[in-house]
């Protein structure tokens, strides 16, 4: 194995803050897009036109060719603001744009996500969202987009809703609040929160996903309920977890990820159920049951593995949640080496320690990968260079690098997801990891 170019200095010189085909937009679309993956939530832009139908080209499309749902895209109410708006203040637009949308689009709620120009301009946002008080059940984010990125809107908008919106409820026992996993931006999230959903039913627990369930505002009003919050990375969904906890008192669960083969998913159960006191006879009955099952499924795919390309060097690219749910599954149970990872959701350093100990320490592989943390394009295909990984998985911007310039097997796992069509397709859980084989092994095994 050889050591990678550095990124030639003249680049870092000339253009030290440009970020080439960046993997998430900013705070607005973060809060935008967490809005419309509950059913029921109506979100009202405060921003200029621009801000709105960037979402729909360049996430909720990127996120495996979705469309925007219902309220999102083109039929999302916007107040567009425009020059004179930047000089004499959007507060007025914005009142109007709130008062019609009530009366002509049907919600639960309805959120308003404030961009760059009311920031800059100081319209009061929070006083007009206040006026409709009694009228409707109206909460505002504010979302300057230069204050943050998508996973920073995603919580936003999670402590919005806890802020403005939730009351105290009484606990009830086994019910479970989800987060950590970002609408489109995690571009399996609709498969694999429903996975998990089921995966703790089986053990009894009643999961609150917050997203992709129809009666989606009354589960928002029902996370006071929940005896525990299950976070599914090492970062994302802390801060709204945090305030949670600081609010109504619920204890917290950390997991690294969304787990991905039988290995996460029973140290993911066993976890759950040792927090919630569940006997351990119920939930080991399940874990062998469900173990059965895959591994004896499993073995159909053996002969692929082992002749097709067994123990190849891979290379991974992606957000934190899914490199290492990946990495892991492909290294601890399939044999893959894991050459290099690179990170490309720009996790805070508190959180880079217990990411490179997941994907070292937490690997049973020989062969440790070089981790890079990386959120530049150009950077990320530069790092790649020189190495001799053999099956790289990425998002649709590492597609033609792959075929073109390193000639290896290459499959779409991550944001952005142009070149694949994504709805119910999960990795999550027992299954989930025969699933990505499945697409996987697709890529080279067969004499077509």
């Amino acid at each position: 194995m050889t050591e990678a170019e550095p990124v030639p200095q003249d680049i870092e010189t000339r253009y030290p803050e440009v970020v080439e085909a960046p993997r998430w937009t900013c705070s607005l679309g973060g809060a935008y897009i967490t809005s419309t993956g509950v059913y029921g939530v109506v979100p009202i832009l405060h921003a200029g036109a621009g801000c709105g139908i960037a979402q729909l080209l360049g996430v909720y499309y990127a996120a495996g060719e979705n469309a925007a749902g219902g309220q999102g895209g083109t039929s999302t109410p916007c107040s567009c603001l425009i020059e004179k708006h930047v000089i004499f203040g959007g507060e007025d637009k914005l009142r109007k744009l709130i008062d019609s949308t009530i009366q002509l689009m049907e919600g639960d709620l309805y959120v308003v996500i404030s961009g760059c120009v009311p920031a800059l301009i100081g319209d009061d946002v929070d006083s007009v969202v206040r006026e409709f008080k009694g009228k409707a059940d109206v909460i505002f984010v504010n979302t300057a987009g230069f204050k943050g990125n998508t996973f920073d809107g995603y919580e936003e908008f999670l402590g919005a809703v806890i802020d403005q919106y939730l009351e105290p409820r009484k606990k009830k026992k086994k019910v479970v609040n989800i987060l950590g996993v970002v609408p489109f931006q995690h571009v399996f999230w609709k498969g694999d929160l429903n996975v998990v959903k089921s995966l703790l039913a089986k053990i009894g627990v009643e999961a609150n996903i917050l997203f992709t369930q129809f009666d989606g505002v009354k589960k928002l009003k029902e996370i006071p309920e929940a005896e525990l919050n299950i976070v599914l990375s090492t970062w994302n969904g802390h801060k709204a977890a945090g305030k949670l906890k600081e609010k109504f008192g619920q204890e917290y669960l950390t997991f690294p990820s969304t787990p991905i083969g039988p290995k996460q998913t029973s140290e993911f159960l066993r976890s759950v159920a040792k927090k919630l006191k569940i006997p351990k006879k119920d939930v080991e009955r399940v874990i062998e049951e469900e173990e059965q099952h895959v591994y004896r499924f499993t073995e159909y795919l053996t002969d692929a593995i082992i002749i097709g390309l067994p123990h190849p060097y891979t290379a991974v690219v992606g957000d934190t949640n899914t490199v290492i749910g990946i990495t892991k599954y492909l290294a601890n149970e399939v044999g893959y080496l894991p050459e290099v990872i690179q990170i490309t959701d720009e996790p805070p350093e508190e959180a880079r320690e217990w990411i490179r100990q997941e994907l070292t320490e937490n690997i049973e592989s020989a062969i440790k990968p070089d981790i890079i943390f990386e959120k530049d394009t150009f950077r990320i295909r530069e790092n790649l260079r020189n190495r001799s990984f053999q099956v790289m998985l990425g998002s649709s911007l590492e597609k033609w690098p792959a075929a073109k310039e390193f000639g290896v097997s290459f499959l779409s796992v991550a944001f952005p997801m142009y070149d694949r069509v994504i709805v119910d397709r999960n990795y999550a859980g027992y299954r989930g990891g025969i699933a990505l084989l499945e697409d996987l092994l697709a890529k080279y095994v067969g004499p077509l």
